[in-house]
């Protein structure tokens, strides 16, 4: 693929976190390239800029498969609200009562843009029957994510008697 197609593939995946530019992928795909795990092919288009499609090499592939057998990170469980949450006892009811429902609805639009991005489908390369059910079965994991945190907060709400 090229490195647009990359980029676009990242920004649209909930499980590939990265916010960088054009110029870092670009420059990640020379260091590759230069490493000998990707090669690429100019494809000359008309009336367009050419596109440099990008190939992993059979290098490339072992690289990849010894970081996905590496040994898997726990979760990252930081969440910025839990630290709000743990001084909320300076605030008043109605402040506290602000603070939950914000976050609430954050969460709840999260969840919808998620559940948006499931429904188009506009993510998984689909590349095989295996890895389909493998993206599903991520997106899966966002969307329970998501309704676990909306489940947590009605019982933070209720055991706080926030309406």
């Amino acid at each position: 693929m090229t490195g647009y197609e990359m980029k676009h593939l990242i920004e649209n995946s909930s499980s590939m976190y990265w916010s960088g530019n054009n110029n870092q992928i670009y420059k990640a795909l020379v260091q590759l390239l230069n490493a000998g795990l990707v090669t690429n092919v100019i494809e000359q288009q008309e009336s367009l800029p050419a596109k440099k499609i990008y190939t992993v090499t059979p290098e490339g592939l072992t690289s990849l498969k010894a970081w996905i057998m590496s040994q898997p990170e726990a979760p990252d469980v930081k969440k910025s609200f839990l630290i709000q949450l743990s001084w909320a006892d300076l605030l008043t009811e109605d402040e506290l009562a602000q603070v939950v429902d914000q976050y609430e609805k954050e969460v709840e639009l999260q969840f919808m843009i998620e559940r948006e991005k499931q429904r188009r489908d506009k993510v998984s390369p689909n590349r095989t029957p295996r890895e389909k059910i493998l993206w599903d079965l991520i997106r899966e994991n966002m969307l329970t994510a998501y309704q676990s945190e909306i489940d947590w907060i009605q019982r933070v709400k209720s055991a706080l008697s926030i309406t």
